[in-house]
């Protein structure tokens, strides 16, 4: 989707002030509530703004340590694989991959011991080949979208 200067306004507006309404976002971009309004809107259908949760610590509940398993799956099995580790809470992100391995897991737990049990059961997961798990020490850059945002090019079309 291409981004207009008035997009790119308002998601720089609500990535760097998330708490604040969209009257007060408007209001700083100079632009009527509805227009803010029907941006929003549009940046929702067309998958750009994709959540409204709030951003969640694993750590702060507990959930200290965290890893990443990459798995080897028996073809044809990939779809049944990835719904079958959306039912362990411990795993909190799933990609399909190119390379060594055919799925990504980021995964969390309170222990070593848990983190074992986790990754035993993900490893009794039918389809499930083998796994390879690496234990992340410390987390140097966080998720991030913000600096995506800023560096999107500006648009050549006048804004309406």
């Amino acid at each position: 989707m291409e981004l207009d200067d008035l997009d790119r306004a308002l998601l720089l507006a609500l990535l760097e002030r998330p708490r604040a309404g969209l009257r007060e976002h408007a209001r700083a971009l100079g632009i009527a509530r509805g227009t803010a309004q029907a941006r929003f809107l549009r940046l929702q259908e067309r998958g750009v703004i994709v959540g409204f949760a709030p951003h969640v610590d694993p750590g702060a509940l507990g959930y200290a340590v965290h890893a990443f398993v990459t798995l080897h799956i028996t073809q044809g099995r990939l779809d049944d694989v990835a719904q079958r580790l959306e039912a362990i809470a411990e795993v909190v992100e799933v990609h399909s991959i190119t390379g060594d391995g055919d799925l990504w897991a980021r995964v969390v737990a309170r222990t070593n011991a848990h983190l074992e049990q986790v990754v035993q059961g993900i490893i009794g997961t039918p389809g499930v080949e083998r796994t390879r798990t690496e234990i992340a020490l410390t987390e140097r850059v966080a998720h991030r979208v913000l600096p995506l945002v800023r560096a999107l090019p500006r648009s050549r079309r006048q804004v309406r």
